[in-house]
């Protein structure tokens, strides 16, 4: 992942990776066949670490809110080249190219996120901590506004740091969805 974040996956061969982790490039090439299937192993791992941190997350106890906020910051990268998100650039970046199998494990990818999302909301809503939303319109284009920013971050636009990219989407949130008194 660190190497992926570092060079980008045209910048990675399998034999300077097969030197990174003592291997030979054969037996990577015999485990991964390819450096995409590779990439997406390796977000799929990745993901894996933060699917468990959004479980624990959602189990914990407190308000919507809270949950909510702590979905986004585990969301948003922590800066630029950040090694999670430099994987999902690559893999969007290919995906156009992706067979139905890759698009398919892709896509299970974010239908958790998108499921963990709409859990948040539709628990804050019928809380009343929430305005009445309808829980996975409001996820998806909440995930949006979260990808757009989050790629900002990822790159390192100028002005797009975290910091900001957190308060923005704080305000985002105090507007649409926290009930006027």
């Amino acid at each position: 992942m660190d190497t992926v974040a570092e060079r980008g996956l045209d910048g990675l061969t399998m034999a300077g990776l097969g030197r990174q982790v003592g291997m030979s490039s054969g037996h990577l090439l015999y485990y991964f066949r390819t450096k995409d299937e590779l990439l997406l192993q390796t977000l799929e791992w990745s993901e894996g670490r933060l699917g468990a941190e959004r479980g624990a997350l959602l189990s914990r106890p407190g308000s919507a809110r809270e949950r909510l906020d702590g979905y986004v910051e585990v969301y948003v990268p922590d800066g630029p080249r950040d090694p999670h998100w430099t994987l999902w650039l690559e893999v969007w970046n290919r995906s156009q190219n992706a067979d139905d199998e890759a698009r398919a494990r892709q896509a299970a990818i974010e239908r958790a996120w998108h499921r963990d999302l709409v859990a948040i909301l539709a628990e804050g809503v019928s809380r009343g901590e929430f305005r009445v939303v309808d829980p996975d319109r409001f996820a998806s284009r909440m995930r949006a506004l979260l990808d757009g920013y989050s790629v900002h971050v990822a790159v390192g636009l100028p002005g797009t740091g975290r910091g900001e990219v957190l308060a923005q989407v704080r305000e985002f949130i105090d507007e649409t969805l926290i009930p006027r008194t």
